[in-house]
């Protein structure tokens, strides 16, 4: 299988937050779309950054709640690790179990397409197990 399974039922949409805007948008943004982690992009397109729930956390307690007030920039991941549509899904939980990362953005031409979550590709898992259970019991019962 290949990340572009896990978004053929996942969608490609991909949510991004400018460098220079604050934690607290980022916070808002976190919570309306209920979503755990954000690109970091200066248009949409390129790939500066990541910021997740983790981050903010860290950051807070490191800091305190002057944290909120300050950049994104303050606190995302800058070295991205990303993948891009033909890579192997195994491959992609492998990396993300070993490096802990959680979500990880899809790059297509050098542009940021999508994100994976390490939950999109359980999801996907479980359903290809059910998927597989059920026709071997299908088959039995014939």
């Amino acid at each position: 299988m290949k990340i572009a399974d896990v978004l053929r039922s996942k969608g490609a949409g991909v949510v991004s937050i400018r460098p220079d805007d604050t934690v607290a948008t980022l916070l808002a943004m976190l919570d309306e779309k209920s979503i755990g982690a954000v690109v970091v992009s200066t248009d949409g397109r390129d790939v500066v950054g990541i910021v997740s729930e983790r981050d903010v956390v860290r950051h807070l307690h490191r800091t305190g709640a002057s944290v909120v007030h300050g950049p994104v920039s303050a606190i995302m991941t800058t070295e991205v690790t990303t993948a891009g549509l033909d890579d192997d899904l195994e491959s992609l939980a492998r990396t993300m179990t070993d490096r802990r990362i959680r979500h990880m953005p899809v790059v297509v031409d050098g542009g940021l397409h999508s994100i994976v979550s390490i939950g999109d590709v359980v999801k996907l898992r479980i359903d290809t197990l059910q998927s597989e259970r059920d026709q071997l019991v299908g088959y039995i019962q014939q």
